[in-house]
């Protein structure tokens, strides 16, 4: 059996279906779509998937709303089983305290992609409203699924995760198109080149050569790559001179983490780790110049404990400093509130700068309508009374001995274009967390795999450290310097990589995804008009 006749069988069933059958194969279809994304990677899996999104729209043409309405079903269904299947492991998180929050588990796996499949829904259903016959609908789909995901990106909050642009964010040298047109507009690029096998099935009075639409993104792949080729070959690895950087990853378990009692075990463990020595030539953090901890290091108030930032102080050795996340309580507060923030830290144990988290995690950091909520009895994982305070804006950081920082605690690093303030260019970008929340799962390896992309797209080394991996050197093409894996202890030496000047992204933005739109949008326009 050719391809064209099996992707015409194929299609015609999927158009056909109704009821059930139809749910369950766009469920089925968005949930085998996550395996596009980390640890997985297996982005070719698209070009079943997305074609299948092209057949359920054309399926819904009957029905209220030129089939808006069977459309976004169509588009919910298939949100709900990628979102379930790519953030199952944020109900680790309410296992943490069982007793606590437990019973919010299945609201957490099911409620929140039931919520961020409503953008799969909008898009889909946008795109019914502008269908059209032949390979102009890739367009239209590709407009209008990128449009919602920009809204998921941004929208109370925003939560960008796993957008499906990453999808390409591996191999290294394709993952390099990031540098040129962002992660949104490689979003476009995504839907519209992995949809393409969609036109085999099509009548040749619509798409008279259906091998052509398919070649066309397949060239432009192959171009993204040659030019990632080229990236890569150009930009070796090199090193700030002066720098020696190192990481301690203590994968620590939660609820020593956050146990006040456990103040002594969790200082000495630090300790312990970062004065390890890694090699015959190495004597312990006595070579090192900048030791690096991750998020919420501890479990008290860092400037509240005179004999915690004594013991930095004997840890460190002059031309040391230390990098770390903690909790910082507010000043003038009238009940304690506090701060998830980042403090560097001069060998004497003072406090050289402080940066505060911006962008805050809904119901981990704090609740929407935090007072009402509070008075029903609810709280966020972290417990924290009144939530988290938000810092006033990203910043980048002036650290002795090393370039410009800029720190991005947890999740801050996977707003792409909103991550690194315009106009405060750093040398490195710091992102500490502590993904220790979500146990031995794919999250972690997405979290990485979403910090990473930043890093190309910026143009800019990345230093990360995670309370139970993974922690990071990688140099602002994405190579991997050096790692420590997810649930290992120890600690990272390493060399700090130079960043490059501003990427092509840097420097014009979205603007190629405004462009692919509005060209889309005049195609099809144009191919709806057309008699």
């Amino acid at each position: 059996m050719t391809l064209p006749r099996l992707a015409i069988q194929i299609a015609h069933a999927i158009v056909l279906a109704f009821g059930w059958r139809r749910a369950a194969i766009a469920l089925a279809a968005g949930a085998a779509s996550a395996l596009a994304m980390a640890p997985f990677n297996a982005w070719p899996i698209l070009f079943v998937t997305f074609p299948v999104l092209v057949w359920l729209v054309d399926g819904s043409a009957a029905g209220r709303w030129s089939g808006a309405v069977a459309a976004a079903g169509a588009g919910w269904c298939f949100g709900f089983g990628f979102f379930v299947a790519g953030l199952y492991w944020i109900g680790y998180a309410f296992l943490v305290d069982a007793k606590t929050f437990g019973w919010l588990l299945p609201v957490a796996v099911a409620g929140l992609p039931a919520y961020l499949a409503l953008y799969t829904a909008l898009g889909l259903a946008a795109a019914r409203l502008i269908w059209v016959r032949g390979p102009a609908r890739l367009l239209a789909l590709a407009a209008t699924l990128t449009v919602a995901e920009w809204l998921r990106g941004h929208l109370l909050s925003g939560f960008p995760w796993n957008t499906f642009g990453y999808a390409l964010s591996q191999p290294l040298a394709l993952a390099q198109s990031v540098s040129l047109v962002g992660i949104w507009s490689l979003t476009f690029l995504t839907i519209a080149i992995c949809a393409s096998p969609a036109v085999l099935a099509d009548d040749a009075a619509d798409t008279p050569r259906p091998y052509r639409v398919l070649l066309i993104g397949l060239v432009i792949l192959a171009a993204f790559t040659g030019y990632g080729v080229t990236r890569l070959w150009t930009h070796p690895t090199s090193y700030v001179s002066g720098v020696k950087l190192r990481i301690m990853q203590p994968n620590l378990q939660q609820d020593e983490k956050f146990n006040y009692a456990a103040k002594e075990q969790v200082m000495a463990r630090y300790l312990r780790l970062s004065d390890r020595a890694t090699g015959p030539q190495s004597g312990g953090v006595h070579d090192v110049t900048h030791l690096i901890w991750p998020e919420s290091a501890f479990p008290f108030f860092l400037t509240r404990e005179p004999d915690a930032l004594a013991l930095i102080a004997g840890l460190l050795k002059p031309g040391t400093k230390l990098i770390t996340g903690a909790v910082r309580a507010a000043p003038d507060a009238a009940r304690t509130r506090a701060y998830n923030s980042v403090y560097v830290i001069d060998p004497d144990g003072s406090i050289h700068g402080i940066y505060d988290k911006v962008h805050l995690v809904p119901f981990g950091e704090y609740l929407p309508l935090q007072n009402l909520l509070e008075r029903l009895g609810l709280r966020q994982l972290t417990k924290m009374v009144g939530g988290f305070l938000s810092g006033d804006r990203r910043r980048a950081m002036d650290v002795p001995g090393a370039p410009k920082m800029l720190p991005l605690i947890c999740y801050e690093v996977i707003f792409p274009g909103a991550a690194v303030p315009r106009g405060e260019r750093p040398g490195w970008l710091v992102n500490v967390t502590n993904d220790g929340w979500f146990g031995i799962s794919t999250g972690p390896y997405q979290h990485f795999q979403q910090a990473r992309a930043l890093a190309i797209a910026e143009g800019l080394p990345l230093v990360r450290a995670a309370n139970t991996g993974i922690s990071a050197v990688v140099d602002p093409v994405g190579r991997i310097v050096n790692y420590l894996p997810l649930g290992a202890e120890g600690v990272l030496d390493s060399a700090l990589p130079t960043a490059l000047g501003p990427t092509v992204f840097v420097m014009v933005g979205d603007y190629v995804l405004i462009l692919l739109l509005v060209v889309s949008l005049l195609i099809v326009s144009h191919r709806r008009i057309r008699p």
